[in-house]
């Protein structure tokens, strides 16, 4: 037969009988049935001095909830006192910020302009929870028709779905550490609170607490927990490193879509590296204050050699951050800082101008990861009164002209092993790279006066000559 698709949805139940959540807007009439509450006593609010006490809803206890009129018929009555699933609340509580004032519906025009939502980020448990309700209840608003405003054909929303992407990110991990108690049971220990065994190859074989140097069990890496007692409290790195530092290393560690294993040497580079932007930024700042505009000087070619590096680093990091992979973000941040810190510039109007360009966009890539050390810096440095406040800032455009080469370097092969490399004009054709090539010390040394045989060019990549 024909190939079918089953998506196996079952009925679900709506109610929960308990005191907190939507109150389902319906009463119980003796004679009428299930009515449905009048408009003009909508909504209806939940009394919030109940309390709890294990013998069951006490909405059924609190009088001034339960008997009311019935809507259709006036006789005593009972209001619903089972409310909704908070489910139904965290569908469709993002609609709500973008009209949260409307008074006549759920939602108002203004949630067209900003759904659906751009970005949907959390953990893989989300995408069969959260997600799917969500997804449910963008489509029954989508097709509700009723007496309120909103489109007649659409119902209260027209759009199909409520988020256009969905990034699942990767939980963190930690060393696991435990042993048996006295009556079975597993006893967790923290990681800071005991130290490491190891073996002859040097992996973690035990460990050892500290306090009493008992031993301890070493239970492999898995996913941090409370009850697990392996998590990481980020106040105590914020205070030790600043928020920066943790922010930077998580960013770091791996991509956002796969597990992260907590390292605190990892914690420890992220650190070094902040201080070494912020190190490189203060050392230029009389620089950077004096420096002219790009437009004005007359470039060198060391000057273009490191626009080159930066602007170059500056697309792929852009493309990184469209596509969510902030490490490779990071890592771009980190090759920009290389290059600023190892270009020999010379003393300058135009190194000045050049070093100012290029530190500018440092810091706006590391913003997004890195926003109080990188605010800091902009308006220490003079930027925030050209191109005003960071968070406002536009975000650096490649120049394609700095992508531009005068020249070329290309490896050299003699017989198919790298033997150096020829540099040539960037526009040199075949014959001008092959000369080029026979033309070179590497060649001429080790063809011992023997003609090639062939030159094979790879344009833009190398030159192997066969001898």
């Amino acid at each position: 037969g024909p190939r079918v698709t089953k998506f196996r949805l079952r009925d679900r139940g709506l109610s929960r009988p308990r005191p907190w959540g939507c109150p389902i807007p319906v009463v119980h009439c003796d004679t009428c049935g299930v009515v449905p509450e009048q408009k003009e006593n909508l909504p209806v609010v939940l009394p919030e001095d109940l309390v709890p006490d294990g013998s069951g809803n006490p909405l059924n206890k609190c009088a001034s909830f339960l008997n009311v009129p019935c809507p259709q018929c006036g006789k005593p009555a009972r209001r619903e006192t089972d409310t909704m699933d908070t489910f139904v609340d965290s569908a469709w509580y993002y609609m709500r910020y973008c009209c949260p004032d409307s008074e006549l519906a759920m939602v108002d025009k203004r949630n067209e302009y900003w759904m659906p939502m751009d970005q949907y980020i959390g953990g893989i448990e989300h995408a069969v929870l959260h997600l799917l309700y969500a997804r449910f209840w963008t489509k029954v608003m989508r097709d509700i028709r009723g007496d309120f405003p909103g489109d007649p054909d659409r119902g209260l929303v027209k759009f199909d779905e409520p988020f256009t992407r969905l990034l699942c990110q990767g939980m963190v991990l930690n060393h696991i550490y435990q042993r048996k108690t006295d009556k079975g049971g597993i006893e967790y220990f923290w990681p800071d609170d005991v130290e490491n065994v190891f073996d002859a190859d040097g992996r973690i074989s035990g460990a050892r607490r500290k306090s009493d140097g008992s031993a301890i069990d070493y239970a492999g890496v898995g996913t941090m927990s409370k009850s697990k007692n392996n998590g990481v409290d980020p106040q105590d790195l914020i205070e030790r490193y600043g928020a920066d530092t943790a922010r930077l290393f998580v960013m770091f560690a791996s991509p956002p879509e796969q597990t992260l294993e907590w390292s605190g040497a990892g914690v420890e580079g992220a650190h070094r590296f902040l201080r070494r932007v912020w190190a490189y930024a203060h050392a230029q700042s009389g620089v950077v204050a004096a420096a002219p505009a790009l437009g004005t000087v007359t470039l060198e070619a060391a000057h273009k050699t490191l626009r080159r590096e930066i602007h170059t680093v500056l697309r792929q990091a852009d493309y990184d951050f469209q596509r969510l992979q902030y490490n490779t973000v990071v890592s771009a941040g980190m090759k920009m800082l290389n290059a600023l810190e190892g270009a020999k510039l010379p003393a300058s109007p135009a190194s000045a101008a050049t070093v100012r360009e290029c530190l500018s966009i440092l810091l706006r890539v590391l913003y997004p990861v890195v926003p109080h050390v990188t605010h800091r810096l902009w308006t220490a440095l003079g930027y925030e009164a050209v191109h005003g406040d960071l968070l406002d800032a536009p975000w650096p455009q490649v120049d394609e002209g700095a992508l531009v080469q005068d020249e070329i370097e290309l490896v050299l092969q003699i017989n198919g092993k790298v033997r150096g490399a020829v540099t040539v004009p960037a526009a040199a054709d075949k014959a001008a790279i092959e000369a080029a090539a026979l033309a070179s010390e590497p060649f001429a040394r080790l063809s011992e006066g023997r003609p090639a045989k062939k030159v094979v060019v790879v344009p833009g990549r190398l030159v192997n000559v066969v001898v």
